[in-house]
């Protein structure tokens, strides 16, 4: 089985002090021991957003945890994506919300999970759950 990883499973583990610390290293070694690991593009360069880590030391972190990045996204992924999106900024226009935040790589990197096959690794279920119903998300 294939595990995707989101963005803020890594940043998590990155970081000492973060409360998620422990679930995102327990989510990650389990999801280790079910198979291959995976980010999409935009999680790769949501990661190369961190002040603390160079881009060789995040190819390296990589390396070192088998996580392989697949950098094609094809366009499939962006139509289900940007129905996810749009899904998004109607039920927060029907909630009374603010207007819908421009936060696409998550569809992108939920659209790119669920149109593989593989599970989704994330601390941010509620999001992805609502916009992917058909997405195996851990922790359920």
């Amino acid at each position: 089985m294939t595990t995707s990883i989101d963005t803020n499973i890594i940043v998590a583990l990155w970081r000492n002090t973060d409360s998620s610390n422990r679930v995102a290293a327990e989510l990650l070694d389990q999801a280790q021991k079910r198979g291959r690991l995976v980010v999409s593009a935009p999680v790769y360069a949501e990661l190369m957003a961190d002040p603390a880590r160079s881009e060789n030391e995040l190819n390296e972190f990589a390396a070192r945890t088998g996580i392989a990045v697949d950098w094609n996204i094809d366009e499939d992924v962006w139509r289900e994506a940007g129905r996810a999106y749009r899904g998004y900024a109607r039920r927060r226009i029907r909630s009374g919300g603010d207007p819908p935040r421009r936060i696409l790589a998550d569809f992108v990197i939920g659209a790119h999970a669920v149109l593989h096959g593989h599970t989704l690794i994330t601390l941010d279920r509620r999001r992805y759950a609502a916009a992917f119903p058909r997405l195996r998300i851990v922790p359920e």
